[in-house]
């Protein structure tokens, strides 16, 4: 990695003078402008159902996607800045209905981890204009960029005791670690949505795939065969050492 400071060691962000003295109240939150590309899409999708999956049990934070962020009043007036392809909020309420997410309706809390979704015609604004904006205004402590249509796009920075960025370094498999949210980020190939890539995904600390839902209920499924088939071939061994002692099962 290319930092060993954890969450715990980085002092929480002094909050910016992001509250306006009169909260606009005619905040629009759909711009009309669909993704990149269905793949894009799908790659949002992907991560934002995989991590809601991963902690269904808790109710302590938020995520979205493709959702506009507003931090002040020039921010809502220019309407020019749309929102991340995926973020995530913790320590927030997780279950309240958000059409977008409004700093100044929420303590002033910023998301704590963003990745965007990049394409040629955006790359350069992701890795210039907003990850500026990510690191000197959200104070967002992990970005990750990556191009659903190049598997060797993946990028990321942890922001460090100065509050600044610093590139992460990749492990053999190329996956960067996610410090916050305490999963690795990395590629997998395969088949979603009827659509083939390399999909950016989240692994465990161990290696191993966060799956979506209906992941999940295939390894259930899978698991719950696997357990039939081995009781079947007991109960079938019990009945053939029965019936080599002269028993007959049926019986038994």
């Amino acid at each position: 990695m290319s930092t060993n400071i954890t969450q715990n060691q980085i002092p929480a962000p002094t909050v910016p003078d992001w509250e306006p003295p009169m909260p606009p109240t005619d905040l629009i939150f759909d711009d009309g402008e669909p993704l990149e590309s269905n793949r894009h899409r799908i790659a949002m999708n992907v991560l934002i159902r995989s991590l809601q999956q991963a902690w269904s049990d808790r109710n302590d934070y938020f995520v979205g996607g493709n959702m506009f962020i507003y931090y002040s009043r020039t921010q809502a007036r220019n309407r020019d800045f749309r929102g991340p392809d995926f973020f995530a909020v913790l320590n927030v309420e997780g279950i309240r209905s958000r059409q977008g997410w409004v700093v100044w309706d929420e303590e002033g809390r910023y998301p704590d981890v963003i990745v965007e979704l990049m394409s040629p015609s955006t790359r350069n604004v992701d890795i210039g204009e907003k990850k500026n904006l990510y690191e000197g205004i959200f104070k967002t402590r992990d970005y990750f960029v990556f191009d659903p249509f190049d598997p060797n796009s993946l990028q990321g920075w942890r922001l460090d005791m100065n509050f600044r960025y610093q590139p992460l370094v990749a492990n053999e498999q190329g996956w960067l670690w996610c410090e916050t949210l305490g999963f690795w980020l990395g590629t997998s190939d395969g088949t979603i949505d009827r659509e083939t890539a390399s999909w950016l995904r989240f692994y465990d600390r161990e290696g191993n795939l966060v799956f979506l839902p209906e992941e999940a209920e295939r390894q259930r499924a899978d698991a719950e065969s696997q357990r039939a088939d081995a009781e079947r071939q007991r109960a079938e061994r019990l009945a053939a050492r029965l019936r080599e002692l002269g028993e007959d099962p049926q019986e038994l």
